[in-house]
């Protein structure tokens, strides 16, 4: 029997076109060509992809693209962020004006009752009635209750951590008792006089027992002092207190006589924050929280003793002066 012939007897088997033709026969190589590996993969497939070739000739410009989108994600939050308007004055003052809506600032006076009221002191003299007063019968029965004695009502200002405190001297002459009030933490303490000053009427006074972390306040020099500073006056009016009062400055080397005529007042601070009965002897503080004067007396043109406009302190240069304190 005759056998199919291996190859083709024909020179050459043009291999495309057999195999792209659609035959059923793969394309085969010649005996006269040399070997390759490649020889049975189409060359279809042996051809880089359209997309890959595209990606190739603009390689650069996919890096560009690349690094466009990456630059764009990361700024992102930056473009959704409001565009704050240029720092001009009128926008300054807009952005101040709403911020004080929102939390409105202590007022000075409020800061400066705050930093002195806890050296603050409640100053209560027990005198004993004169004979002429003692033998006349009482008006009531509480008067009855309360024996024979009368009480003097006035303010002083712990300027010594240890107890030494500042008072008017008309408020505690002539006590056979002090009693003190500290209001820092309300406790009660019997005093003793130390220092007399008759001549800016000043006592000095020493507690027997302080309360802890007792601090003295601040004074300060009265030689930037002018009219029309903002002052507080700080005590117990008709008893009532701690209470406040703000004006300003009046005037400076002021001088007073005593409604008796008795005594005569000099180099005085003029005041128009509302003082009484009760306030002397307390502190006239600054907006900053120093002590500058001590409230002693107030002008009364008429026998009520209310206050009227014009109230006195005694600078502190010379308070300091009559516990033996350098001035400033």
């Amino acid at each position: 029997m005759a056998r199919t012939p291996l190859y083709s007897p024909s020179d050459r088997v043009p291999r495309r076109s057999a195999w792209l033709g659609g035959g059923s026969a793969a394309p085969t190589a010649d005996a006269g060509d040399p070997p390759a590996d490649d020889a049975a993969v189409p060359a279809v497939a042996r051809q880089p992809s359209r997309l890959r070739a595209f990606l190739r000739r603009r390689e650069r410009w996919c890096w560009a693209a690349g690094i466009a989108v990456a630059v764009a994600v990361a700024g992102w939050p930056g473009w959704t962020r409001r565009i704050e308007p240029p720092l001009t004055m009128k926008y300054i003052d807009a952005e101040m004006r709403e911020s004080i809506a929102k939390e409105p600032l202590a007022s000075a006076a409020a800061a400066a009752y705050a930093a002195v009221t806890p050296s603050v002191v409640r100053v209560v003299g027990e005198h004993d009635l004169p004979p002429e007063a003692a033998a006349k019968p009482p008006k009531s029965a509480a008067s009855a209750a309360s024996g024979r004695e009368a009480h003097s009502v006035g303010t002083g200002v712990v300027i010594v951590d240890s107890g030494l405190i500042l008072t008017n001297l008309h408020v505690v002459d002539g006590a056979r008792k002090i009693v003190l009030t500290f209001m820092l933490d309300g406790s009660e303490s019997e005093a003793v006089v130390i220092g007399r000053q008759p001549e800016n009427d000043l006592a000095v006074l020493q507690a027997k027992t302080i309360p802890d972390d007792l601090h003295a306040a601040t004074m300060r020099s009265t030689g930037g002092l002018a009219p029309g500073d903002e002052v507080i006056a700080i005590g117990f009016p008709f008893g009532i207190g701690p209470s406040a009062s703000q004006g300003v400055v009046s005037g400076l080397k002021r001088e007073f006589v005593s409604p008796e005529g008795r005594q005569m007042l000099t180099n005085l601070i003029q005041f128009d924050a509302a003082a009484n009965p009760g306030n002397s002897g307390g502190p006239l503080v600054t907006m900053d929280g120093h002590v500058v004067g001590i409230v002693t007396a107030i002008m009364n043109p008429n026998e009520q003793r209310t206050f009227i406009g014009i109230g006195f302190a005694v600078p502190i240069e010379n308070a300091a002066s009559a516990i033996g304190m350098p001035p400033f």
